[in-house]
């Protein structure tokens, strides 16, 4: 039987004008009513075989909430959903739905998937409006075991959550003088407001959760003195560090880190300077931001916000090939931002030790690389020069491995990652585990957590052994 026109387009979800979005920080997709959810989750073919959840790294239920909703049964969606996850409203706006449970949807071979993330992040919003009545957990036998979780990002946080559902006494150490890693330092406001992410990691401490900001383990604590306090550890400190071209001129003022800038606007709350913030950010004239992928979407969205008179994005590949949402790539048109595609810098050029201007090659696509994407080759001959005020690189991060001072036996691979067992995500020390971007590299949120709750489970089975 065929389905009727209508029930093939998903409900659009409502969005700040671009006219006001540019001029402020505050979130740009406004999220479902109610009626908006219900309509939506209507669509949804309730499939025998669910792929869609197939596509979830966390293995939610996606048709049993998504059926609970169209029933208005708000409360009943948000049990399904914490099951496998305790954040959906970060979850619902920042994963990448369209390349996991969307891209899998029965319904995109026919018309628009389910918005399965819109559902998810309007379920973790009502849940937090009824925060009062819905936080409240049940009292879980304790199994007087000590767990420490270095790390308070997505894969922390999973790991964490389901650590304490099975009675252990969970301790989380953070480094920053705030919890949630970069859902607080590296997305902006306007993607996902910190207000949220707060709100999020109360449910974490209603769960027995404690967590202790401004540790670095490594230094303030090692890993060797935290094996003695604990019976078994998870580390989950993420990919922070970050990546550069290593091209002439790139130590020039006015050349920012994405992870600089990004923490300055974000955990540091510099759009708030003088006011609310003490920390500031020059920004002014020409943005220009190297890179193609979310964080490059991010960092030339909040310089525009910022201020600067112009914002461009260098990339190197097409837009076909850039890793960066789809829905982030079109509000940053919308916005105004610049493309400049398959251009490569070369050199930094300044004035009084200050960037002024970027100097360029032009590439040419090639045969696809080990990422799959084509590999971009340099037309000789092609360079030019492009304006910039300020730079900010946006080029990839890599692990920060600061975790492994003070012992010697916490084996890494040759990139720099953590190695573990692809199994149980043990490390080489016996007890200590790891996953997330420690151990893949700078992946995505929803993946870290993936490996969160994978690792949980190993600790489980290595302390039941015990």
């Amino acid at each position: 039987m065929p389905l009727d026109k209508e029930r093939l387009k998903r409900v659009p979800m409502r969005e700040l004008s671009v006219e006001e979005r540019i001029k402020t920080f505050n979130e740009v997709p406004l999220g479902y009513t109610e009626e908006e959810a219900i309509k939506e989750a209507s669509r949804c073919l309730q499939c025998v075989k669910p792929f869609c959840v197939g596509g979830c790294p966390v293995g939610i239920n996606i048709p049993a909430f998504i059926k609970a909703i169209s029933k208005g049964e708000f409360e009943e969606a948000l049990k399904i959903i914490r099951k496998a996850n305790i954040i959906p409203a970060i979850t619902g706006r920042v994963c990448p739905q369209e390349d996991q449970c969307e891209g899998r949807c029965v319904m995109h071979k026919i018309g628009d998937p389910i918005n399965i993330g819109a559902l998810e992040r309007f379920i973790g919003d009502w849940a937090l409006k009824h925060k009062s009545e819905l936080f409240k957990v049940p009292e879980i036998p304790k199994k007087n075991k000590q767990v420490a979780v270095i790390g308070s990002g997505p894969a922390g946080i999973a790991a964490a959550a389901d650590l304490a559902k099975m009675g252990y006494d969970v301790t989380m150490f953070e480094a920053l003088h705030e919890p949630g890693g970069v859902l607080m330092y590296g997305i902006p406001e306007f993607r996902l407001p910190k207000r949220i992410v707060r709100s999020e990691l109360e449910y974490l401490r209603k769960l027995g959760v404690e967590i202790k900001t401004n540790v670095l383990i490594g230094r303030t604590i090692t890993l060797d003195e935290l094996l003695k306090e604990f019976d078994a550890i998870f580390i989950g400190t993420g990919a922070g560090l970050p990546r550069f071209l290593g091209v002439p001129g790139e130590n020039l003022n006015g050349i920012y880190s994405a992870n600089e800038f990004l923490i300055r606007i974000n955990l540091m709350r510099a759009f708030e300077f003088p006011e609310k913030s003490d920390t500031p950010i020059k920004v002014f004239g020409t943005v220009a931001v190297i890179g193609g992928g979310n964080v490059a979407m991010d960092a030339a969205r909040s310089a525009l916000r910022m201020g600067a008179e112009e914002v461009k994005i260098i990339y190197r590949r097409t837009e076909k090939e850039m890793p960066a949402r789809a829905e982030e790539i079109r509000r940053a048109k919308e916005e105004g931002i610049q493309f400049k595609l398959l251009t490569q810098p070369i050199e930094f050029i300044g004035e009084n030790g200050y960037v002024k201007k970027i100097k360029c090659i032009k590439m040419k696509l090639g045969e696809p690389d080990e990422s799959g994407r084509r590999r971009p080759i340099p037309i000789p001959g092609s360079e030019f020069e492009e304006k910039a005020d300020i730079v900010v690189l946006a080029v990839g991060q890599r692990p920060n491995t600061t975790v492994t001072f003070g012992t010697n036996n916490l084996k890494l691979t040759k990139w720099g990652t953590i190695w573990v067992n692809p199994e149980t995500l043990e490390t080489s020390i016996k007890g200590v585990f790891a996953g997330g971007d420690i151990v893949t590299g700078a992946a995505t949120v929803i993946s870290a957590m993936g490996a969160g709750r994978k690792a949980a489970k190993s600790i489980n089975a290595f302390l039941s052994k015990q």
